[in-house]
């Protein structure tokens, strides 16, 4: 994944992601929040105030999208791979679809720095595409089930196991894996998610 080809999407295109976010969980106020990749801000604009939020992302355009409508969080020009912050920092990190677009290598560099920056008892929330979307087979294999499309991103799709494995030693609370069906083009498409939350025990 390049931050010329994020920054590409972003200038050309805006706000790329549209819509809300369920679902997410319940902190106690005052929670110290971390959201990786944040994007246009979708689901940091979803989260309570009452937390204490640092969001990064590679992208200064989505930065500067988040910036026009959310002033209740600390937005970081930073990658995954390597966070800017002090170990044992957050009560929870957020990792919605982010981990998927980095290589293996960067996978688990991500998944290290989480289990850095988690205090005890931190819970890692994370979010990815499964193997059965509709997406997944599109464009250049460039590593297992990682593929590079024509816009210079890449998409990594993820099974439960590896999921698993990836966030290896914090402990599972739960995995699982959803589909639903997109209407495109009179087509009705599946799209697939692997959903886990994890705590640092």
């Amino acid at each position: 994944m390049t931050t010329s080809a994020w920054d590409s999407d972003y200038i050309h295109r805006g706000r790329l992601w549209g819509g809300g976010v369920r679902d997410l969980p319940h902190l106690p106020e005052g929670s110290a929040v971390l959201e990786l990749g944040c994007g246009d801000g979708k689901t940091l604009s979803a989260m309570p105030r009452s937390w204490r939020i640092a969001a990064l992302d590679i992208s200064l355009p989505a930065l500067q999208l988040c910036n026009r409508s959310l002033s209740h969080s600390d937005l970081i020009l930073a990658g995954a791979e390597r966070l800017p912050f002090k170990g044992e920092s957050f009560d929870a990190v957020f990792a919605y679809h982010v981990a998927g677009h980095l290589l293996l290598d960067g996978r688990r560099a991500l998944a290290d720095e989480v289990e850095r920056v988690l205090l005890l008892g931190g819970r890692l929330f994370f979010r990815g595409f499964g193997r059965e979307d509709m997406r997944m087979g599109q464009g250049q294999e460039v590593e297992e089930a990682t593929f590079l499309r024509g816009t210079g991103i890449i998409t990594h799709y993820f099974t439960q196991s590896e999921t698993r494995e990836l966030f290896s030693p914090l402990v599972p609370l739960s995995i699982k894996s959803s589909c639903w069906k997109m209407r495109v083009k009179g087509a009705d498409l599946v799209r697939s998610q692997i959903e886990a939350v994890f705590i640092k025990s």
